[in-house]
């Protein structure tokens, strides 16, 4: 069995690469059963932590198992508080192939799903990218988007300055044309492309600031009670989904529905549907578009075959 660390998973992960894989397995499809929560307690009896386990597979093909574990008394550790560990196995024989770093391989799938996504969602004169957070995800945003269309301006916004000036210098360093700004309003109505990486649980994004045209990429609200966007921004969207998932669980859109101002039968589809050719992507030059992430397995299986290929 094959073993790939952090740092030969992300060389095995190259943006152009992984959204070509995700595309094809999109458009292949694979069994996706739901994932398992499980509360981990301490020993006095408290919740400790808690792991999740990700399943994936294509008959004949490959089968993935990803297990992150969430322990959020490790920061006053001094350790992450999040871990994981990715295994592929052979879907015919149950032959482990490989053990990759998870949280690597989830961070670079992450950034490249949002990639793909622009690819049918932003103009294709797209070029200048505001991202919005600084951490590991808004980190691989822009050369994800790089990908997919020809950036050649990059704004980041962080609530903390320090970290919004610390990615730019990053982006600079890696030959990127990168500056950090305070303005986020003036920054949403300059960009092209808004992409938002954060643990935000109040709007960040405005509906009024948003030009026309503009894409609006929300990688970071994962629960009902986080948001990125306000429910105008939503409302005035071309509403679009990684999987149907999201309508429960993403709270841009589940606090957007409860304000009235958005409507399940408003969703535009899914980014398969869109790689299959099933639904539209951007109509024209002057509408929104909206693409709300949601982390499934079958994103992981796509880059885990990648960094075995």
């Amino acid at each position: 069995m094959q073993t790939f660390d952090a740092e030969q998973t992300h060389a095995r992960l190259p943006p152009a690469a992984l959204v070509d894989a995700l595309r094809a397995i999109a458009i292949e499809g694979c069994v996706v059963p739901p994932r398992q929560v499980h509360t981990i307690d301490a020993a006095d009896g408290q919740p400790a932590g808690s792991v999740l386990t990700m399943t994936a597979w294509q008959p004949g093909r490959h089968l993935g198992v990803k297990t992150v574990s969430v322990f959020a008394g490790n920061l006053a550790r001094g350790l992450p508080s999040l871990h994981g560990v990715y295994l592929l196995f052979d879907a015919t024989t149950g032959v482990p192939l490989a053990q990759i770093d998870g949280a690597a391989l989830t961070s670079r799938r992450t950034a490249c799903v949002s990639a793909l996504a622009a690819s049918y969602l932003a103009r294709a004169d797209a070029s200048r990218l505001l991202v919005v957070g600084a951490g590991r995800v808004a980190s691989l945003v822009p050369a994800a988007m790089a990908a997919v269309r020809r950036i050649e301006r990059i704004e980041v916004w962080n609530h903390r300055g320090a970290g919004a000036a610390a990615l730019a210098q990053q982006l600079c360093d890696q030959g990127l044309a990168a500056e950090a700004v305070d303005d986020l309003r003036a920054a949403v109505a300059r960009a092209h492309i808004v992409s938002c990486a954060t643990l935000a649980t109040a709007p960040l994004i405005r509906g009024p600031w948003l030009q026309g045209g503009t894409h609006v990429d929300l990688i970071g609200a994962f629960t009902p009670q986080m948001r990125e966007a306000d429910a105008a921004c939503v409302a005035r969207s071309r509403v679009f989904v990684a999987q149907d998932e999201a309508l429960a669980k993403a709270g841009d859109l589940v606090q957007a529905r409860a304000e009235g101002l958005f409507s399940d039968a408003a969703l535009c589809g899914t980014i398969g549907q869109l790689c299959r050719g099933e639904r539209a992507g951007r109509a024209s030059d002057g509408e929104v578009t909206l693409f709300k992430s949601v982390g499934s397995a079958w994103q992981d299986l796509a880059a885990a075959r990648l960094v075995v290929a």
